[in-house]
C-alpha cells in the first residue's frame, strides 16, 4: 500500500515502515560516528520503542556494543493497516542489531503489569543473567496498578487556578489563547500514580529480588523541568507533582541498591517534539521558538544527540556522575542557558500568527513531528508501495 500521513488533531494515525527504518538507521549512524562509549554491556530499556527510550537502546547497542532487552506496548500491523511507529522502530532496530551481531530481544505488552515484568525477568534470567543498566522511559496516559487493580488516568492541569497563555496549532500555524482549568478531585493523585516513580521502583525491586542486577548496576529515569514560561501548566502542575515523585523515588531506589553498590538517577532532558509533548498546550509554541534559537547558537539536539551526550559525558565519563543540588543529571543545560531563555522570553511576547513564521522554527517542529511517524525522511520514496506488515524478529 502507499502510506501517507493521516492526521487527527495532534495524532498521526499512520506510520511508514521504511521511514521509521530510515529514522533508526540515521540514529545508528550518528552513534557510530561519535565513537565507542565505555558503557553498560547488558541493558534493559523499559519504554524502548520511541523517543528517549529508543535513543537509549540505540546508544547502548551501537555505542557500547551492549545486549539489550526492550519492553514496549505497541500496536502491530494488520494487512491494510499500519502498525504504530514504535513497532516499526523496534523491528528496524532489531534487524540492524542482529545484522551487526548484537543481541537484541523485545517484549510487547503493558510494562505496568505483573505479567510483562515476569516475562522480562524470565528472559533476562535465561539469556543475560544480570543487567548492568536499566533505563526507565515509559510514557503512558493510563496505568492499571497491578497490586490494587485500580485504573489511574493522568491529566495535564495547573494546580490552584486556571492557566491562560498562548499556544499554536502546529498544523496551521495559528497562534491563539488557551485556558486550562485547575486540577480537582483525584487529578493529582492519579497523575502521580501514572507518571511518578512507583512503577519504576516496582521494576527495580523485582529485578533485585531475583538477583538480576549486576554489582554496581545503574538505573536512569527521564524527566523534564522546563522554563518559567511553561511551569504553571507543567512543572508546577499535575505533571510536575508526578515528576517530583519520580525524582524522590531515585533516592529511595539508590538506598535499596546500596547492597550491590548500585545507583539510581533522574536525567532532566531537553524539550523535544514527542507524541506526548505535541498534545500539551503552550509547549509546541515554546519548542518552535526554542529550536530557532538553539539552531542559531549551534546547540540544538534531538533525542539521539541528547542521549549520546548523556551516556558519554555524564553516565560513563570515567569519573563521578555530575548532578545538580537535587541529585539530578542536567542534560537540559543548553536549553536552560540564561541567554537562550532570555531570547525565548522576548520572542514569546512578540509571537502571533503573523510573526511566528519568522520568529520561530515551526517548519522544523512540523518536520520533527512527521519524523516521529516515519515521514519526511530523505532517501525514502513515499510514492512507492510499502509493505505495512513488518515482523519484529524476537516477537513470535
Amino acid at each position: 500500500m502507499i502510506i501517507e500521513p493521516r492526521m487527527r488533531g495532534f495524532i498521526c494515525l499512520t506510520a511508514h515502515p521504511k521511514g521509521c527504518e530510515q529514522n533508526v538507521k540515521n540514529q545508528i549512524e550518528y552513534i557510530k560516528s561519535k565513537g565507542a562509549i565505555a558503557g553498560a554491556k547488558k541493558v534493559l530499556v523499559i519504554g524502548a520503542s520511541t523517543g528517549f527510550g529508543l535513543a537509549s537502546r540505540i546508544t547502548s547497542a551501537f555505542g557500547s556494543n551492549a545486549s539489550t532487552i526492550g519492553v514496549f506496548f505497541e500496536k502491530p500491523p494488520v494487512e491494510g493497516k499500519t502498525a504504530s511507529p514504535g513497532w516499526y522502530n523496534s523491528a528496524a532496530f532489531e534487524k540492524e542489531a542482529h545484522k551487526a551481531g548484537i543481541y537484541a530481544k523485545s517484549i510487547n505488552g503493558d510494562a505496568f503489569s505483573n505479567e510483562i515484568k515476569r516475562e522480562t525477568l524470565d528472559l533476562i534470567k535465561a539469556d543475560l543473567g544480570q543487567i548492568d543498566l536499566v533505563i526507565y522511559s515509559l510514557a503512558s496516559p493510563v496505568r492499571v496498578n497491578p497490586t490494587t487493580g485500580v485504573t489511574h488516568r493522568s491529566v495535564l492541569k495547573p494546580i490552584g487556578q486556571t492557566y491562560t497563555n498562548k499556544t499554536v496549532d502546529f498544523h496551521t500555524g495559528k497562534v491563539s489563547e488557551v485556558s486550562i482549568a485547575p486540577a480537582d478531585g483525584d487529578d493529582i493523585e492519579n497523575t502521580v500514580a501514572v507518571m511518578g516513580g512507583e512503577d519504576w521502583a516496582m521494576w527495580i525491586d523485582a529485578l533485585k529480588s531475583e538477583n538480576l542486577l549486576a554489582e554496581g548496576a545503574t538505573t536512569v529515569a527521564y524527566s523534564y523541568i522546563g522554563p518559567s514560561l511553561t511551569e504553571a501548566v507543567y512543572r508546577k502542575g499535575t505533571i510536575g507533582r508526578a515528576k517530583d515523585h519520580l525524582e524522590a523515588t531515585a533516592f529511595t531506589i539508590t538506598d535499596s541498591l546500596k547492597s550491590i553498590g548500585g545507583k539510581a538517577y533522574v536525567s532532566v532532558n531537553k524539550a523535544l517534539v514527542t507524541q506526548a509533548s505535541s498534545a500539551i498546550p503552550v509547549i509546541p509554541l515554546y519548542i518552535s521558538l526554542l529550536y530557532k534559537i538553539m539552531k542559531e547558537e549551534g546547540v540544538h539536539e534531538g533525542c539521539i544527540e541528547q542521549i549520546q551526550r548523556l551516556f558519554n559525558d555524564r553516565l560513563y565519563n570515567g569519573s563521578e556522575v555530575p548532578t545538580d543540588d537535587k541529585g539530578r543529571i542536567r542534560i537540559d543545560d543548553w536549553e536552560m542557558r540564561d541567554d537562550i531563555q532570555a531570547k525565548v522570553a522576548k520572542l514569546w511576547l512578540e509571537a502571533d500568527t503573523e510573526t511566528l513564521p519568522a520568529l520561530g522554527d515551526l517548519a522544523g517542529y512540523r518536520n520533527d513531528f512527521l519524523n516521529l511517524f516515519g515521514f519526511e525522511f530523505a532517501g525514502v520514496d513515499y510514492n512507492a508501495e510499502a509493505d505495512e506488515v513488518v515482523a519484529i524478529e524476537s516477537i513470535k
